[in-house]
């Protein structure tokens, strides 16, 4: 892998990421990536709610080579990293889901491939069989059509199942609002899973819009994979997923993109863990961007992170290489964190090296 000289920005620095990233990309396809919803405080709240929480580091522990593998919906990762599933990626770069699912197989993190992907799922699978790949799903207004996603999904190899629920009406995106809920037109770029349908999808009412604790079980059934749900906010909820079957939730308040009202992920993974014990996994999705986030992700009792806009910007700014750049540094940044907090693992980590600060 090239180093980040020869990259041209420091992938340890997200911020230089994006800028970078935003030089490149049309206006409204950078808005439509980096924005959320109402006046974006949940947006930020997701940052800023991960700085809220120190670490107390331990001394005197053997921690020279950390182990930062974990196990997590019965994948083994490298890494407690999962690339969240965030549509459009050609947009980004010619190579798109290809690039990520590469870069993500390089270091042996998990990639979630999302319904609105801009490559087919077969193509993504096919370019790093070997990788960790989960398939994201929304309940469309066409349950034929959300079937045969689900049975394609699992027929290629991917291994488990991320059933989005918090999106069931859309957010109010007013970046999207302004550049009037359309993106730049380019040749061959569509959506191929949903049949080949135009980029304006994602504004179309093709959700269903009423979702009950039983769409769990059918989504299991129907692909035969562990189904993970994502949007969970609140631990009465958590512990309705996991009756009804799931088995993993997702603590996500939808990267800050549905409800502006809503509470950040890092603010909600404690009382979700404690509600969920051991009967599923937890993960943690929106405002990670270091080492340091992953380590108090894992310490309040999360299995694995999802990362997202960071990939989109790593991917726009390099590709494959830009991506694998991303994800080296913030694996690097875990294995340094765990090392000064004296954890000789990713799954040694406890709420001891814990004290929140408001």
């Amino acid at each position: 892998m090239p180093g980040t000289e020869a990259l041209g920005v420091d992938y340890a620095d997200l911020d230089q990421v994006e800028a970078s990233a935003k030089d490149i990309l049309h206006p409204a396809v950078y808005d439509f990536f980096a924005g959320g919803a109402g006046d974006e405080s949940a947006l930020a709240a997701n940052l800023a709610s991960w700085r809220t929480i120190r670490l107390r580091p331990r001394v005197l522990r053997p921690a020279a080579h950390p182990d930062t593998s974990v196990t997590v919906l019965g994948s083994t990762l490298a890494a407690p990293i999962v690339i969240a599933p965030m549509g459009y990626q050609r947009l980004a770069h010619p190579d798109g889901e290809r690039a990520t699912a590469v870069a993500a197989a390089r270091v042996g993190a998990a990639m979630t491939l999302s319904t609105y992907a801009t490559t087919r799922l077969e193509d993504v699978r096919a370019a790093a069989p070997d990788g960790v790949q989960w398939f994201q799903t929304y309940i469309l207004q066409d349950r034929g059509l959300t079937a045969d996603l689900l049975q394609r999904a699992a027929a290629s190899g991917f291994t488990a199942v991320l059933l989005t629920v918090d999106a069931t009406v859309p957010g109010d995106r007013r970046r999207d609002r302004r550049h009037g809920y359309a993106l730049p037109h380019a040749d061959g770029i569509d959506l191929p899973n949903l049949g080949g349908v135009g980029l304006d999808a994602a504004y179309s009412s093709r959700l269903e819009a009423d979702l009950g604790p039983d769409v769990i079980g059918w989504v299991r059934e129907v692909s035969g994979l562990p189904v993970a749900v994502k949007g969970v906010l609140h631990p009465d909820d958590a512990r309705v997923c996991v009756d009804a079957g799931a088995a993993g939730v997702v603590v996500s308040n939808h990267g800050g993109r549905q409800l502006d009202a809503a509470m950040a992920s890092a603010d909600a993974l404690a009382d979700v863990v404690n509600a969920v014990g051991d009967r599923a996994d937890v993960l943690v999705d929106g405002g990670v961007r270091r080492g340091a986030d992953v380590v108090r992700a894992l310490a309040l009792g999360a299995r694995a992170v999802l990362v997202g806009r960071p990939v989109l910007w790593a991917l726009a700014h390099d590709g494959e290489e830009g991506v694998t750049a991303m994800l080296t540094a913030l694996i690097d940044g875990i294995g340094e964190c765990l090392r000064m907090c004296g954890a000789p693992s990713a799954t040694a980590l406890g709420a001891d090296v814990l004290a929140r600060v408001r």
